[in-house]
């Protein structure tokens, strides 16, 4: 039983912690891009967004879903490091 437990947890941290980060980049891409398009903040938002885009095309060797899938893909495996930690802490303390 403990190990379905620990499955479970363990899935579902790493699916959290891979959209939480790709959902909140979308939603900066996509804020900016409207905000390109308003007249009193377009030059704002044209130039956050290729600020982003640039920064996710670092991350993904030229392509901006790359650079997010791979923040996505880091912040994944550091939450379920630090579950596993968690986990495992819980389990010394308990024992």
């Amino acid at each position: 039983m403990g190990f379905k437990l620990f499955l479970g947890s363990i899935l579902v941290t790493i699916a959290f912690s891979f959209t939480v980060p790709v959902l909140l980049i979308g939603l900066i891409v996509v804020g900016s891009a409207i905000a390109a398009n308003l007249p009193w903040v377009t030059v704002a938002g044209q130039v956050t967004l290729e600020q982003v885009l640039m920064v996710l095309a670092t991350f993904g060797n030229g392509s901006a879903v790359e650079g997010a899938i791979v923040i996505g893909l880091t912040c994944s495996l550091v939450g379920a490091l630090f579950d596993t930690y968690n986990l495992y802490y819980r389990h010394l303390r308990n024992s």
